[in-house]
């Protein structure tokens, strides 16, 4: 499918502004990353603990905030989760010197005990600054599991159900937690929204509320990484991201020629490197979903660089004599409307799960979203662009330090085989 045709735009005409946008882009990236104190780390990589929490009121972020740092965690990191009536606060903590060392060498039940520190502090400190609104002898809804709930409903036995009552309330127990979990976001203001769920009746109600009292803050998620794994999955990040583009490198390297694997590597390097510059830009953490995002992009990237690539190669072989600057032009106008397709598509593809796909994705998204711009953009401005810089270097230094537009090292061996086959062919006759 042809959405352009007949496409004659001059792309290496106007390198010089591809090659400013990028280093203008580049180095607000490497500023705001300065700014930072380097690349912002999530929990996967630098290890700690991430509580996610979603409060009935505005969250008081920063009566939260003070009593971490009376706990000696000043380092606290406490970011809104979408819209503000969300209520919803992600609280992060740096894992401690002293609970690495403690990691490294104690058993595993001292093991466990230092990474779950960091998650008891948090929970004291919300304990202590949000009033709970605890009623004597009952248990807060937006805390029990679908255990504690089929116990309570199986003691109480609403529904009349006698000796026979225990699979049927745990099953009711689990639809409650679910609803609660899924549709109320893990948080119940009053136990009354439950005459909503399936098989709800003001009865179960009744029995719950004598039971339980609603929390006004639920816990939604807890992650917990141990520092020395943070960094062994950081190193391990790398490694897959420059074993990526090695392997890539040697593959184009064999498939066309060195110069053409080069422009390649350093064009995704070029995304990866602007991708991370967003990052710091936008203030996302960089997690082991970044990661994976980010290799997904170096494909990406380098299978639109490869099809450009491959149609300069028969271009070249039917004008063996143009320079190679206009073959590069000419290859990259009559591909743009397979890139347009292709990148517009996927384009649409993940900004819509950036805008509706939720936190958890949102980084990963994020990537993506950008990243599929950036690689675009390279793939059209930079990778050809330095393939042809690479021919007029090596086109000076053949005629003596004078550059010249004429055709490319590869066209000119075509042309002198020709003319050896036409000397050959001429001499038979």
């Amino acid at each position: 499918m042809q959405i352009l045709q007949n496409v004659n735009i001059d792309w290496l005409g106007k390198t010089k502004y591809f090659l400013i946008g990028s280093l203008v882009l580049l180095l607000a990236g490497a500023v705001a990353m300065y700014q930072d104190g380097g690349p912002r780390y999530g929990i996967d990589f630098k290890g700690g603990t991430l509580v996610d929490v979603r409060f009935a009121q505005t969250p008081p972020v920063d009566a939260i905030r003070a009593g971490l740092a009376q706990r000696g965690q000043g380092e606290s990191i406490i970011q809104t989760i979408g819209a503000a009536s969300a209520n919803e606060v992600l609280i992060q903590l740096e894992q401690q010197g002293d609970q690495d060392e403690a990691l490294e060498r104690g058993k595993q039940g001292d093991q466990e005990e230092t990474l779950d520190r960091g998650k008891n502090t948090i929970l004291e400190v919300l304990a202590a600054t949000v009033p709970s609104g605890a009623e004597a002898g009952k248990r807060d809804f937006n805390a029990a599991d679908a255990v504690a709930l089929a116990e309570a409903l199986t003691l109480r036995d609403p529904l009349s159900l006698g000796p026979t009552a225990g699979d049927r309330y745990q099953q009711l127990a689990a639809a409650i937690a679910g609803f609660r979990d899924t549709q109320r976001s893990g948080l119940v203001t009053n136990l009354d929204e439950l005459s909503q769920a399936p098989e709800v009746n003001a009865a179960v109600i009744s029995a719950l509320k004598q039971s339980f009292y609603t929390g006004p803050f639920a816990i939604r998620n807890v992650e917990i990484v141990g520092p020395r794994v943070g960094a062994q999955l950081r190193q391990q990040a790398v490694l897959a991201t420059v074993y990526a583009l090695v392997g890539m490198l040697l593959y184009i390297a064999f498939r066309f020629e060195w110069v053409y694997g080069t422009a390649a590597v350093l064009a995704v390097l070029h995304d990866v490197l602007m991708t991370l510059g967003f990052f710091a830009i936008f203030d996302y953490d960089i997690s082991l979903t970044v990661i994976a995002a980010l290799l997904t992009l170096v494909g990406f990237s380098m299978n639109d660089t490869i099809v450009i690539f491959d149609r300069m190669r028969e271009n070249l072989r039917i004008s063996r004599r143009a320079p190679l600057a206009a073959v590069a032009n000419k290859s990259i106008n009559q591909t743009l409307s397979r890139t347009v397709l292709t990148n517009g598509t996927t384009f649409v593809t993940v900004l819509v799960l950036f805008v509706f796909g939720g936190e958890v994705l949102r980084s990963f998204a994020f990537a993506l979203t950008v990243g599929v711009v950036i690689g675009t953009y390279s793939t059209v401005g930079i990778a050809a662009a330095l393939v042809v810089a690479w021919d007029k270097w090596k086109n000076s230094r053949g005629a003596g330090g004078n550059a010249t537009s004429g055709p490319s090292a590869r066209a000119r061996q075509e042309q002198q085989e020709e003319a050896t086959r036409t000397l050959a062919a001429a001499g038979r006759r």
